[in-house]
């Protein structure tokens, strides 16, 4: 099965780290964001792959050529980027006589889901979630025997709590090319964009039957919190704790469950827990845990739990000598 991939969002939410790498290739757990979907994909028996890239997608490019050198892959730009359907569309000479079906995943999202089995099912199938705030979401309505009846665009007014999160098995490719080309053709947009689900929504009232799959959990790693609330969550799965092995950093305690790359010099710290370190970076005397540090970078003499620093930066906290006496309160917050 093909599967198709739109990373060509620019990731306003994730800045400042999407000034320089799109959001896919954001560190998350001792890997990028797209190559946690790469690896799964690949692992449920995906063997080719189309990326829709638009802003920084030579460094998309670059990153899967050399990460993923015999991936069969194929690269469509997306130029003006004017919303998930328009990015499918530019895109569908590539899948649309796919007879095996097609899947779909959005290159920020990652998902806990039992691919092999969803990749078995019959016909058409959307991954859901049941969320607090669904008009911030497309959403599915379901009826008799559990079928999709309508799916829409974050509602103002929502009729579900059940989101999309970004996954789709297509039985038919031709069918969602077809549909794309009518709302491309009629200039049919909501929120100012050309939207997955009203193509869905074309095909739906054409005759199309659609299920829905729960998905165990959901991470839009496009903000901070749930890049990293998925980033202790991958770290906690029993595949990464079993291969836990670190050199040893003088003076330096480790509070699994970690990720730290290659190269790191490492002394006086406490590391930990759900903390992932990139490639020779340097941490000295600091104290660190629920957190994300990128590649070549450099912390000192902090305490610093649930941040985000990206690659090649610098941090210096400040260190203290302190005589205080008797009956003293001392509040640096």
């Amino acid at each position: 099965m093909k599967a198709v991939i739109p990373v060509a969002g620019i990731g306003s939410r994730l800045r400042p780290h999407t000034h320089t790498q799109p959001k896919s290739l954001v560190p998350v757990a001792g890997n990028t964001i797209l190559g946690h979907i790469i690896d799964r994909l690949s692992g449920a028996g995906v063997d080719e792959f189309v990326f829709i890239i638009g802003y920084l997608g030579e460094k998309i490019e670059n990153y899967v050529r050399r990460h993923y050198p015999a991936l069969r892959a194929t690269f469509v730009v997306q130029e003006p980027r004017e919303g998930i359907a328009h990015a499918l569309w530019l895109a569908r000479e590539q899948f649309r006589h796919e007879q095996d079906g097609i899947l779909i995943l959005l290159g920020d999202t990652i998902v806990d889901i039992d691919l092999p089995a969803m990749m078995s099912m019959a016909g058409n199938v959307l991954a859901i979630k049941e969320v607090k705030t669904p008009s911030l979401f497309g959403l599915v309505e379901t009826g008799a025997g559990g079928r999709v009846t309508k799916v829409v665009e974050k509602p103002r007014i929502p009729k579900s709590n059940y989101a999309l999160v970004g996954l789709y098995k297509i039985a038919n490719a031709d069918w969602l090319a077809s549909a794309l080309e009518r709302i491309i053709d009629q200039n049919q947009r909501t929120h100012g964009e050309f939207q997955l689900t009203d193509a869905l929504m074309l095909m739906i009232q054409d005759g199309a039957e659609m299920i829905t799959v729960p998905v165990d959990n959901w991470f839009d790693c496009g903000r901070k919190e749930s890049l990293l609330e998925a980033n202790a969550r991958l770290l906690n799965r029993p595949e990464f704790l079993s291969r836990r092995e670190f050199p040893e950093f003088p003076d330096t305690i480790i509070i699994p469950p970690v990720s730290i790359g290659k190269d790191c010099q490492i002394a006086g710290s406490i590391i930990g827990p759900n903390v992932a370190i990139g490639d020779r970076t340097i941490v000295k005397n600091t104290i660190l845990s629920e957190s994300i540090i990128g590649s070549y970078s450099e912390l000192r003499s902090a305490v610093m739990h649930d941040c985000i620093v990206g690659s090649d930066a610098l941090f210096k906290g400040t260190r203290h000598s302190l005589n205080i006496g008797d009956n003293t309160e001392i509040d640096y917050s």
